[in-house]
């Protein structure tokens, strides 16, 4: 699937919390339409980070839609995810929408997308959109060779995206749960 033009979204594990960020930046086409977008919500009651990259509109549903597995499944974000995921690409009309989600809980990172995919990855980053994987090269460097806390490191990875990616902005917003051993 092709990058998302228009936004930067990176989760990151370190330290018994995982951190979601992303950028404000909205653009259509090659104009810069809001700088101060927020593409990060907390969900069941503040318990699940979710991030989204794509057509707003898209996401917006995708993000209803998650919320509402969620509900069905509580406490189980592997399964609201996957759920989703089915619905998502069996769906005539949700076939259509063009987005990606970050979700992360205490216990897992995912990423899901239409194309019925729910990832977990190894190294618990995540890095979705047009500077998505600027930011996860940048994750995994810090991750290597930086002591920076869970949220910082999403803030610097983050920063260094936006200084490669046109679609990026420095307007960051960062998001953190604290993940019980």
């Amino acid at each position: 699937m092709e990058p998302f033009h228009g936004t930067t979204i990176l989760s990151v594990r370190r330290g018994g919390r995982v951190a979601m960020g992303g950028d404000g930046q909205v653009t259509l086409g090659s104009a810069i339409m809001k700088a101060d977008a927020v593409k990060i919500r907390r969900l069941a009651g503040g318990e699940v980070l979710c991030g989204f990259a794509g057509a707003s509109a898209d996401a917006f549903a995708l993000l209803e839609r998650f919320e509402a597995k969620l509900k069905d499944y509580p406490a189980n974000v592997p399964r609201a995810a996957t759920e989703l995921a089915k619905e998502w690409r069996t769906d005539r009309a949700l076939r259509r929408l063009e987005a990606l989600l970050a979700v992360a809980d205490a216990r897992c990172s995912l990423l899901v997308s239409g194309t019925g995919d729910v990832i977990q990855p190894s190294d618990g980053v995540i890095g979705i959109g047009s500077g998505g994987h600027y930011a996860v090269a940048a994750a995994r460097g810090l991750l290597a060779h930086s002591s920076l806390a869970a949220a910082e490191l999403v803030r610097a990875s983050l920063e260094i995206a936006a200084g490669i990616d046109i679609y990026t902005n420095m307007q960051i917003m960062v998001e953190e749960l604290v993940c019980p051993h």
